[in-house]
């Protein structure tokens, strides 16, 4: 990483090492085990509604969400998350 300093006028280049941003110091080290997923889910509002409660966790944990509560504000989170409106 290259960052510029102003000195008296001028600048001048110093190199600093890299800083690994998730907080470990080993290289290639990740944290936790959380991947976005490639495609946004396709579910319909009805396939919400219908959707049992082991796919919501799924599909939430999927995408990092939290699932906590019962299955009525897990599917509400779902929709208000993944549903748009026109």
């Amino acid at each position: 990483m290259q960052v510029q300093e102003i000195d008296g006028g001028g600048m001048k280049s110093i190199a600093r090492p890299a800083q690994n941003v998730m907080g470990s110091g080993a290289k290639g080290e990740r944290c936790g085990d959380f991947q976005m997923p490639l495609h946004y889910p396709r579910y319909t509002k009805a396939d919400y509604e219908t959707m049992p409660e082991w796919k919501l966790d799924c599909l939430l944990t999927q995408y990092g969400l939290p699932i906590n509560g019962d299955i009525h504000h897990k599917r509400n989170f779902a929709m208000g998350t993944f549903l748009w409106a026109y």
